[in-house]
Formats: C-alpha cells, sequence, structure tokens
C-alpha cells in the first residue's frame, strides 16, 4: 500500500513537472526563439524550430523603434517597489493583530478580505477611475500604486498571518515579562523570526504588482513616460504590422531584472527556512 502511494506521489510530481514545462519554460524559451528570428521569417509554413539565420539584431533594434523602452522598464520595477514597500508597511502590523490580538468582528474582517481576493481589477476599473480623478491623482505614478496595494493588502495579510500564527507564543511572552511593549515585541522578536515570511510574502506582492501593472496603467494614466514596460509593449504594434520579434525581445529584457532580484532572494530564503529549522 506504501509503494501504490509512492508511486501515485512521483506520477503526481511528474504530471505537474511536465505541465510546468510545457506552459511557463516553453512560452518563455518559444519568446528567446522568435526574438532571434527576422520578422519575415516568423510565419513561416510549416514551421521551423531551428532555424541558420537567428541573430540578435532584434535586442538593438528595439532600443530604436522604442526610444523610451528603458524609461517602461524602469517605471515598471519602480511601480513594483513601491506596491511591495506600502503594501508590506500595512500588513505587516495588520497579520501581527489577526494573528495575537482579540477585537472586534475579527473573523468577519477576514472573511472581508478573503472574498476581495475573488474580485479582480477589472470589476472596480470605474469606480476606481472615479476616485482616483477625485483625490486627482490620475496620470502619475499613484494612479498605479495606489490600486494596486489596495488589492494586495488582503493576500499579504492572509499569507504572513498564517506564518506568524507558527510563532511560539511563548518567546513573546518572556519579552512582556521582561517589560517590553508589543510594538518592541513585534520589531525585536517576532519580525527577525518571520524574515522567510516576510521575504516569500514580499516576493508573492512583487509578482501580483508586476502582473496588474497592465489594466490599471491603461485605464488610469495616458501620460506616456510614466507607462509601464506591460502597456510600453504597445509601441511595437505598427499601422500595418507588429514587430513581433522586437516586442518578445523587449519583454524577455523587462522581465530579466525580475529574475534576478528573485534569484537573490532565493538565496536568503533558503537561508532562513534552514536557519528557522533548528531548534537550540
Amino acid at each position: 500500500m506504501m509503494d501504490r502511494y509512492t508511486k501515485l506521489q512521483m506520477v503526481g510530481i511528474y504530471v505537474c513537472i511536465a505541465v510546468f514545462l510545457t506552459f511557463i519554460l516553453l512560452p518563455f524559451f518559444e519568446m528567446f526563439m522568435a526574438s532571434l528570428r527576422p520578422l519575415e521569417h516568423l510565419f513561416r509554413s510549416p514551421y521551423q524550430f531551428w532555424s541558420d539565420d537567428f541573430s540578435f539584431d532584434a535586442y538593438k533594434q528595439m532600443w530604436v523603434t522604442v526610444p523610451l523602452l528603458g524609461r517602461y522598464i524602469f517605471n515598471s520595477i519602480y511601480i513594483s517597489f513601491m506596491v511591495t514597500g506600502l503594501t508590506m508597511i500595512f500588513v505587516v502590523p495588520a497579520a501581527y493583530a489577526y494573528a495575537r490580538l482579540q477585537f472586534p468582528f475579527k473573523n468577519l474582517s477576514l472573511g472581508l478580505f478573503l472574498g476581495v481576493n475573488m474580485f479582480t481589477g477589472a470589476v472596480l476599473l470605474i469606480p476606481l477611475y472615479r476616485v482616483l480623478r477625485t483625490m486627482g491623482l490620475l496620470n502619475t505614478y499613484w494612479a498605479m500604486i495606489v490600486p494596486g496595494v489596495a488589492f494586495l493588502i488582503p493576500t499579504g495579510i492572509w499569507l504572513l498571518r498564517s506564518y506568524l500564527e507558527k510563532i511560539p507564543r511563548e518567546l513573546e511572552e518572556a519579552a512582556f515579562v521582561d517589560g517590553a511593549s508589543r510594538l518592541y515585541t513585534l520589531r525585536r522578536v517576532v519580525l527577525p523570526l518571520a524574515v522567510p515570511g516576510l521575504i516569500v510574502v514580499g516576493v508573492a506582492v512583487f509578482i501580483g504588482a508586476y502582473a496588474q501593472q497592465f489594466l490599471f496603467a491603461i485605464t488610469f494614466n495616458q501620460t506616456r513616460e510614466l507607462q509601464p514596460l506591460p502597456a510600453g509593449l504597445y509601441e511595437f504594434i505598427g499601422y500595418q504590422s507588429v514587430t513581433w520579434n522586437e516586442m518578445m525581445a523587449a519583454a524577455l529584457v523587462g522581465v530579466l531584472p525580475v529574475m534576478v532580484i528573485f534569484l537573490f532572494l532565493q538565496k536568503y530564503l533558503v537561508a532562513g527556512l534552514t536557519a528557522g529549522a533548528v531548534k537550540e
């Protein structure tokens, strides 16, 4: 029975790997291959997986086709970092309160947070537009940052609350006995132990902030210099043709800084998990 269960587990793992490779890595690989092909060869029939005319000309020409491409990439990273930073500022005390304190309507408010996660930004675009226009935030960075923070706070609270609940209460009680305040205990006792959880939540929020930029940018921002990369890629679409190879190259270059950030954070995440697994 145990061997059969183990085999089922292995089959499940292999199926997950196959789905990941097919629907996640394969499209990225195809983007890279398309960026290396001349535009006139992209739609050859029959399809050719490999060609002898590969070149990196698209990676050079894309900066000429869209002169503000570097600004778009910067905008995407800047908006994502701002959304992540502001979201974490609100999420940390809120998640700690839900994990440790008792207050009226606690479960009801948690249910509301969960309900908010079921809706996408597209449902509230019109009322959000009216709110941002009233606040004078349209056509600014804040028009993309504020909605991003609002939609990602519930996700951050749910994720971080679950992690904080696993930290032993005895550590905080010992600090309280020594005369420490709750804020001091949060900063000096809880947060150092929650570093792996903070990194996981921060990465999840950053991904969400990067993914939702397109919708908010094309709705709340008409200033070209403030557009993030997902909206800026529209400039590769001309009146008569679309430079698909340059668009694929620009998309890959825009994703590269994010991949580097994640690889850097992964090292600290693994180190924090390893340290937290050892009891003294």
